[in-house]
Parts: C-alpha cells; structure tokens; sequence
C-alpha cells in the first residue's frame, strides 16, 4: 500500500470515530428504552441532521479510500486520481473539524453534536493534520486543474468492462443526440421527441433492471446508475426519463401478482408503455400519511376522487402509478393502496382526455422536458384486477420497498448534472479571455473547476457504492440516502459555480448553464428533499440495523 493509501486508511479511521462519538452523543439526546423518540428527534432537530451529514461526510472519505484502493490493485492509480483522493481528504477532515454545511446558511459543526474539544483533538491525529494541510494546498488544485485541461476526470474504478462499454454508448448518444437540441428543448419548453424516446428504448433503457424474463435486461442498478449518469449530463429530462419506468418496474416487480408483471413489465421495458407516479397531493408534500385522494370499490372497478400534483410526464403516459386511500377509517399510511390505473395518452391541448380525470400544466423554472401537472380525479375508473397485488391496505409498504432504488437513480442523475456543469464551465473558462488571457488561467477559475470534479467524482463513488449494494441485495436506505444527499448539493454547486465563471453570459438564456442552473435545484427537493432525506439517514444511524 503506498503511503498516501496508507494516511487515508488511518485518517478515515479517527474520522469514523469522531462521527460515532457524535451518533452516541445525539442518540442520548432523541434515544429512550430503544426507541426514538419523536419529539426530542424535533427538538434536537439540527444536531440529529448534522449527524447525518457528518456521517455522509464519514462514507463520502470510506468509498473514495475504496476507490482509490481498486485502482492501486489494478494498476491504475495514476497522479490525477491521487490528488482526487488527497484533495477529498484535505477538504471534507477540515470541515469536519470546523463546520460544514447543510445548507448555504446552516453550518454543524462540532460542538453542536456534542463533541467536545477533546473529542477534536482525538480526531486530529497525525495523518488528519498532515492530510488536511496538504490537500487542501492551492498547489493540489492547480495540478488537478492541470489534467481537467486534457479532459482528464478520473478513472471511475467501474471494475467491468461491460460497464465501460454502456458508458461510452450512453456517453456518444448524448453528444450526438441529446446535447446539441437540449437547450433548444428547454427554451422551447417542449416534450423530448417521441424519436429521442424510441431510441432510449432501443438502447434498452426503459428495462435496464427489469428481469430478463419479463423482456428486460436485468442488469441491475450499477449499469442503471452509469446510463442514467450520462443521458442527465446531456439533459436532466432525458436521464429522468428512467426513473420512471425504474419507479413503476420496481413497483410491479415487487408488489404485483405474476398476472401483473407479466402484463406490465415487458410493455415497461420495451418502452411500449410510458409511465408516471403520481402520489403527492397539493397538500400533503413528503406526508404522504395524510393523503386524502378516494378510491371506493364499486363492483369490478374502484372510483378515484381527489386531487394530485407533481405528476410528471403525466400527459404523454399510459399507465400511472397512483396512490390513493381505500380506507377513510385508517388516517395513516395502513389505508393506503396503490394502483396501477391506464390512462390514453393527452396532448397540449388536451392533457387528459379520459372520463372522471382533468388537470392542467404547472410552468416550472427547469426540468421541462417531460412537464409537471396537476391531476384531478372525479370518479375516474380503475378496474379492480389492477389494484397492485391485489390487496388494499399496501400501498405505502409497497411504494417504500422502491424508494431506495429511486434514490439511488436521483443520485446518479445528480452526478450526471454535476458532469455537466463542471465541462460547460471548463470549455467556457478555456474559451473566455479576459487581460490578455484565458480566464481558466487565473487560480480562482481554474480552483473553482478542480473542486468540481473531485466533489463529483465523490458524488459518483458514493452513488456507485449504493448501486453495489442493492445488486447484492442488502438493505441501502442510508447508503442511497446520503448518496442522493451530497449528490443533489453537488449538482447545485457545480451548476452555480459553472454560471459564476460564465459571469453575465450565464445568465443568458442562450447559455445551457442557465438551463443546468434551474435544472440542478430540483434535485434538491423530488424523492425525498434534502431535510426528509436528513432526517431518514439520522433515523437509520440513531437506530442501527442489525
């Protein structure tokens, strides 16, 4: 192991005991008898989120010391990837030790976790002290800057050459047929051509992780994770498009009867069928335990009455996964059952043209490309055989079992966008002279880009370590919790780093980092803001799994 492997490994373990000093001390604070408990966790709200940011900051350093590792053993940890690596340690143990943030305008630091100065001084042994003074020298990130000038962002360690092979696919399909047309289609605020989606089907993207027997590829979330990664580069929308048929295959896949998969899954996959989730209501936001959308039986069909928003891609669908209460004596998520409800594709002027369902667009600043809508249902009809398993009540037990692997997906949009912010600010810094010269070739510039690409790549290993995960079928509700995390605030900080550099030209509209501006903010708040997504990771810690 060389020596820079070797400082890593001991620094990353006084960092995995500073953030386990800080579970225990948050745990006495909301932890009673075995159990949370729900009013402390609100009180001590901020030290309970701070924890789980602390420890997503603990993971972050864990999967690149692993990357890092995977290449040595393969021969590939070549000086670019070591200064990845360096500079990730030198930056996130220095604010470790001294505050990081959750938001631009809430900062935990040490104290507010219950960690004392003693507990610091611990935590700062020789190899923490040695990495945080040399990783974060001005010198790492002019070299790193030095390789982002060749086009060199590291190595991603996939490990599979059939994962490299998708990834320089996805990777020409959005050079050649997503990038020159997305800032058009966003100006334009038009649907992606119906001939961009039938290519994605025929590159089989709708049935990455569907199983082969259900006319899928059954390729699991890694591959799921690097195509969606790359078509988001090109385009926000175009890589959500996956999620979902992800969201409803996964939903099918584990909630359905046999009858169900086998009439769903091969349409999903094969992109026959366009799909689309429709579970929040104007209302209730992440709540979904206070849904109040109807559905009473009525003979062989069940009427849906209420109202949903959010919903995109809802015009163009043809199936919708839809949430609704078929209890009104259950107020919690046990009266909740899911649907799978056909609908005939709308148009512009005509979004939902089916009896007992109305509902309009909703402008939205970025993410255009499939358009949101609200949906209001009036005794719309649903036939019985297509309440998903065919029991009521398991609605909200069968939309959780999917929210890891959406998660998991959102984080690797949130890299892809991240990619994408990073290469328009670096093509526009190389291009943009100012006194004489390139403006790539002041420190400010060139530093501001060379953090990006090792926080994405951060963001990229984090995302793929949670893939790994749930291929191997263990539970992954932290791992993809902090993955979609620091992923989303990567992807922000990239963006509007990005338009810093472009200066007033990013502001333009004719500028595509305007677009992956309004874009990247989103990622912040759908499937699971970033408060909700706090306060599962701190549950998880709080709680360990056995």
């Amino acid at each position: 192991m060389s020596d820079i492997l070797k400082s890593c490994a001991a620094a990353l373990q006084a960092a995995e005991g500073l953030v386990e000093k800080a579970r225990v001390n948050v745990a006495e604070r909301v932890v009673a008898e075995g159990r949370i408990n729900a009013e402390a966790l609100e009180t001590h709200q901020v030290a309970a989120h701070g924890l789980a940011w602390l420890a997503t900051y603990g993971a972050a350093l864990a999967e690149m010391l692993a990357w890092a590792n995977r290449l040595q053993e393969a021969g590939s940890l070549g000086e670019l990837e070591t200064l990845i690596l360096k500079a990730t340690f030198g930056e996130y143990l220095a604010q470790m030790q001294g505050g990081l943030a959750m938001s631009q305008v809430e900062i935990v630091r040490p104290a507010d976790l219950g960690l004392t100065s003693e507990d610091v001084a611990a935590f700062l042994n020789n190899e923490v002290r040695e990495l945080m003074a040399s990783g974060t020298a001005p010198e790492v990130r002019v070299s790193i800057a030095g390789h982002l000038a060749h086009r060199h962002f590291g190595d991603p360690a996939l490990g599979d050459e059939m994962l490299h092979m998708v990834r320089d696919q996805f990777h020409r399909f959005s050079n050649e047929q997503v990038i020159p047309k997305a800032q058009e289609w966003h100006l334009k605020d038009e649907l992606i051509p119906l001939s961009v989606i039938e290519q994605m089907s025929e590159l089989g993207v709708f049935g990455l992780a569907v199983p082969e027997e259900y006319g899928g590829l059954g390729m699991g979330k890694s591959a799921m994770c690097i195509v969606t990664e790359e078509l988001s580069r090109g385009y926000l929308s175009v890589g959500s498009l996956g999620t979902r048929s992800e969201i409803a295959a996964e939903l099918i896949r584990l909630g359905g009867t046999e009858e169900q998969k086998s009439q769903w899954l091969p349409k999903i996959a094969s992109g026959e069928t366009l799909t689309t989730a429709v579970f929040t209501e104007p209302n209730t936001g992440s709540d979904l335990a206070s849904l109040t959308t109807r559905a009473v039986r009525d003979g062989d069909v069940y009427r849906i009455t209420g109202a949903k928003t959010w919903i995109t891609h809802g015009a163009r669908s043809d199936l919708m996964t839809l949430l609704v209460r078929t209890n009104p004596d259950e107020k919690g998520y046990k009266g909740l059952s899911m649907f799978l409800a056909e609908k005939p594709r709308g148009s512009d002027a005509d979004p939902f043209p089916a009896a007992g369902m109305s509902g309009g667009e909703i402008g939205v600043l970025g993410y255009r490309g499939m358009k949101e809508y609200e949906i209001a249902f009036d005794g719309f009809e649903v036939p019985a055989a297509n309440l998903l398993g065919g029991e009521e009540g398991q609605g909200f037990k069968q939309l959780m079992a999917t929210f890891e692997s959406a998660r998991i997906q959102t984080a690797a949009r949130a890299v892809g966008v991240a990619q994408c912010a990073l290469e328009l600010g670096l093509k526009y810094a190389e291009e943009r002279v100012q006194f004489g010269k390139p403006i790539f070739a002041f420190p400010r510039i060139s530093g501001k880009l060379a953090w990006m690409a090792v926080e994405t790549m951060i963001a990229r290993q984090l995302t793929l370590a949670s893939a790994r995960e749930k291929d191997s079928e263990k539970r992954c509700d932290i791992e993809a919790g902090m993955a979609k995390l620091l992923g989303a605030r990567v992807a922000w900080s990239n963006a509007d780093n990005a338009l810093q550099i472009h200066g007033g030209n990013g502001y333009a509209e004719e500028y595509p980092v305007s677009r992956v501006l309004c874009d990247a903010r989103i990622l912040n708040i759908f499937e699971g803001a970033a408060e909700i997504q706090a306060q599962v990771i701190a549950r998880g810690l709080l709680l360990p799994r056995d």
